[in-house]
């Protein structure tokens, strides 16, 4: 029986999913390793779909979904379980009936968390951002991941002092890259255990592909979006390269405002303040502002000068001459 506290994600295909055929690959070699008995370790920049594309994995085993946050503050016990509150008996004895006699009893009640349960019952783990969890909170995954067996706290009670693995149990691990902040180095041993695949930036298809699907925008207008953001990320000139994320926040605020991709005012802005929130993390109002004049430049090169509509003026009227 799974806790109440454990949350169990049923596997569906993802809404808007797009799968190209440079998706299509990289999900066909993971089930691979996957199939042949390793967990996966999806590694890159914030914005690569490192998350979604995890969740896409699971839905093709089809296996119920156990999902983790990596945090700094876990330790062990947030991953496996912990004594929350306490349980109650009371029994009430009548043998003699002129005799009550009441016994209670309480002890602390242990809950297993949610790589218990994953182990347990062989279902999917995504652990997402795991480096963002401590080093030595994540020992526990050592041996679950090579001896498929889990160390088992003293006070979880039963007889045995660990839990076999089941054979249906998958990890897929995501993470950014050691230099992000609040990552820590994961130990070398558990990034042995795993097969680690190094996601960038999707292909020039799969971009326009995902903006499109998820703003609902025309083709056309969807690949003047993503040439614009490419552009920025080509330059080199970001401190942190614009992603897919941002031809998906400029294509939906278009969609909102029902506003073309155009060389218009409305739309430079909505490009400037999207693009240099997202390349610059520290807010660093020089890199804002460089960004903002690169962003400017792009607009003007990808969708051409702005129209202009000249007004024939009327002629000017001749001065009368010789006043009544």
């Amino acid at each position: 029986m799974i806790d109440e506290m454990t949350t169990v994600l049923e596997p569906s295909p993802l809404p808007d999913f797009v799968e190209t055929k440079y998706i299509k690959d990289i999900t066909n070699r993971t089930l691979s390793y996957i199939k042949a008995g390793f967990p996966v370790h999806f590694r890159g920049p914030s914005g690569t779909g490192k998350t979604t594309l995890a969740m896409h994995i699971a839905s093709k085993i089809n296996r119920p979904v156990v999902m983790i946050h990596g945090d700094e503050e876990f330790t062990t016990s947030d991953l496996v379980g912990g004594e929350y509150g306490y349980r109650f008996k009371k029994v009430v004895d009548r043998f003699v009936s002129r005799v009550l006699k009441v016994e209670e009893d309480m002890i602390k009640r242990w809950v297993d968390n949610r790589l218990t349960v994953a182990c347990k019952f062989g279902f999917t783990l995504i652990y997402d951002e795991f480096t963002r969890s401590r080093p030595e909170a994540n020992n526990i995954l050592l041996s679950i991941l090579q001896e498929k067996i889990m160390d088992l706290p003293v006070g979880r009670g039963g007889e045995e002092p660990y839990l076999r693995v089941a054979p249906d149990f998958t990890a897929i691990f995501t993470s950014n890259p050691e230099e992000y902040a609040g990552v820590h180095r994961s130990q070398d041993a558990l990034r042995d255990r795993m097969i680690t695949m190094d996601l960038d930036h999707f292909d020039y298809d799969t971009e326009v592909a995902i903006t499109k699907a998820k703003s609902k925008l025309s083709q056309k207008d969807a690949e003047k979006i993503v040439n614009i953001v490419r552009g920025l990320r080509e330059s080199g000139k970001c401190e942190f390269a614009p992603t897919v994320r941002g031809c998906i926040m400029i294509a939906k605020t278009l969609k909102v405002q029902n506003m073309p991709p155009s060389n218009s005012d409305g739309f430079l802005k909505v490009c400037q303040d999207i693009l240099a929130s997202e390349t610059s993390r520290v807010g660093s109002k020089t890199n804002q502002a460089r960004v903002k004049e690169l962003v400017k430049e792009l607009v003007g090169k990808k969708l051409g000068k702005k129209e202009t509509v000249e007004v024939e003026k009327e002629p000017e009227k001749e001065a009368a001459v010789g006043a009544a």
